[in-house]
Order: structure tokens, then sequence, then C-alpha cells
């Protein structure tokens, strides 16, 4: 199998923090790979290292073959990164950042004002291109700095939080985006703190914490390790909660959750869809009258929960010490 992006024991501090604790990585070519993890778990630093912008301590890291230290010209070449802010130059118009992205990488004027024309169209800016990027909104910019990933036509694209912040609206139109991108054979490497969007991307995912991976799959594979299936039923009487919980203890994969507050009975059950048409028979059996109920699978906070012991908002150390770099300087770097 060839790879498109190998580590072996990446190793990368920051002072004395240790972003990444000997990181183990594998990107097959043609493939989406999403790094899933909380804040502080070395998602960003992987991708520095991964795209040239940050030498690493000590391992192995080979991106399109080349190694990033040793044969760093060449593995720029052959890649684009866009970060967790977009790298454009607000005082120019969109047409003129793409320009100027392709001047950085060598092309000549005619086919860099070419390629420049041709992904304002790809990405829907062609209204906006003569506008200065300052009055764009903020999917506007997400879609400019992602076509500016593209001038070079990379065989391995570097995502880091490509839709944080977006409202819904903008990230889904970010993830067809990405989609088509991967359809027409790109190599992607996506970090996210969204567990929607790698399930929508991702073919494999990888959660890593404190610098190291410690766990692998698919996204249902991942689902399926932060717990199971969870019925979820309301009901418009408290004094039938015990009553329902009865009834549904033949179906129940573990303990039921009984909330007299919310009115809730909470079942852990296995068998998707067919489990749900069994539980409303059995409660209709019983005459009880169900305000709601919902099948539910495991969320972003179940699986952080059950792999890391912590929620996916929690700021780490590396985010501290390293969030604050330059936002403008990564693609003129990696285009160096």
């Amino acid at each position: 199998m060839t790879y498109a992006i190998q580590s072996s024991g990446l190793v990368k501090s920051y002072g004395k923090v240790q972003a990444l604790r000997g990181l183990d990585l594998e990107v097959s070519e043609g493939t989406v790979t999403g790094i899933l993890g909380p804040n502080g778990a070395g998602k960003t630093t992987a991708v520095r290292v991964f795209s040239t912008l940050v030498t690493p301590d000590a391992g192995e890291v080979r991106v399109g073959g080349y190694d990033v230290v040793k044969e760093a010209d060449r593995v720029r070449e052959s890649i684009g990164l866009s970060g967790q802010y977009a790298a454009v130059d607000e005082d120019l118009t969109g047409f003129e950042n793409l320009d100027m992205v392709g001047r950085l990488y060598g092309l000549g004027r005619r086919q860099s004002q070419d390629r420049a024309t041709s992904l304002l169209e790809r990405f829907e800016l062609v209204e906006a291109g003569g506008r200065q990027v300052k009055g764009y909104s903020g999917g506007m910019r997400r879609r400019l700095d992602l076509a500016g990933a593209l001038v070079n036509e990379p065989k391995i694209l570097f995502l880091d939080e490509p839709t944080t912040g977006l409202d819904p609206r903008s990230r889904v139109g970010m993830w067809e985006v990405v989609e088509a991108l991967v359809s027409a054979g790109s190599t992607l490497l996506l970090t996210t703190q969204y567990l929607e969007e790698a399930d929508r991307l991702a073919d494999e995912i990888v959660v890593i914490d404190h610098g190291t991976v410690i766990a692998r799959g698919t996204p249902e594979e991942l689902k399926r390790q932060a717990g199971e299936d969870r019925l979820v039923l309301s009901l418009t009487r408290v004094d039938d909660l015990g009553k329902a919980a009865d009834a549904l203890v033949p179906i129940a994969g573990g303990e039921i959750d009984v909330d007299r507050r919310a009115r809730t009975v909470t079942v852990p059950v296995a068998g998707g869809a067919a489990t749900l048409v069994e539980a409303i028979r059995r409660l209709d059996l019983e005459s009880l009258t169900v305000a709601d109920i919902a099948l539910r699978r495991p969320t972003l906070d179940d699986v952080f929960l059950s792999l890391t012991g912590h929620g996916a908002d929690e700021t780490g150390d590396e985010d501290q010490k390293t969030g604050k770099t330059a936002k403008t300087s990564e693609r003129k770097q990696v285009k160096a």
C-alpha cells in the first residue's frame, strides 16, 4: 500500500509543553483521514510538522514520499494548506489574493491570473472577486482561503479545522467543496472537533489526545466504542415512568435511567430502528401515553468522554502555548 503521509515516533515540544509524544500515523493515497481530538491534543502541531512549518524534535515524517526535514522543498511543491484562520490579505481583492499565491508558487503572470479566475468560479466567488477581502463574510473568507490552498493543484491537502466559526449553512457548503476535491482524487488530512464533520467526510478517523493516538477506525466503529445507542422517551405522566421502564427491560442492553424531573426514560439498546418499533409496541400494550420518543446515537461528547475522559471544548496546553501564531505567514512559509 502507498502512503501519502507517514509519521513514526513524532515528537514536538514547546518549552516544557510536549505537544506530540510519539505520534504514529499512516494516510493512504486518495483517502480522507480525519484527526479528531479535544483542544490541545496536538492536532494543529501535527499539521504544522507535516506541512514543514515546524521542525520535529524526534521521529520520522514523510509526505508524498519525501522527508519533511531533509526534503522540505519537495514536500511544499506537492501540498496545499488551509489553516484554522483564513490566511488572506484583507486589503487585496479576492482575485489579487489568488494571483499573489500563484506568483509565490512561481507561476507566470498569465497562468497565475487564469488560475485565479478559475478558482473564483469554482468557489462561487466571481461576483466578489473584485472586492477587497475586508468586506467578505466568514464563509467567503474560508472559501477563498481553501481556493488559495489549491492554486498549485496539490496532490495532498491539509485542512486544519476548516469550518470552525462558520454558520451551519456555510459549513455545509465547505463540506460540499471538500467532497468534490476528494472525488477528483486528492488525499486529504482533516483536523476537526466536529464528529459530524469527520463522519461525513472521512474514510478513517484517528483520535489523538495529549500528543498520541488513542483510537482509530471508521466513524461507525468509533461511535460503537463510545457506547450503545440509547432510546430516550418522555411521558406525559410522571407516575408512568416506572411502568415504562419495566416494560422496556426485555430490550434494554444495560441499566435503564429514569429521570423524574425531566419525565424521561433512557434505555441503552442495540438493533437500531427495529428496537424503536419494538419499544413503541411494548409501551402501547401497557397503554402508556408517550409525549416523545427517539433513538439517540452517541454524540461528539460521548466519543470524547469515552476515549479521553473529558469534553471536546476543554482547552489544553498546546492551544495555550501555540495558538497565537501568525495567521497569514503559514501559507507564505509553505510556498517559500
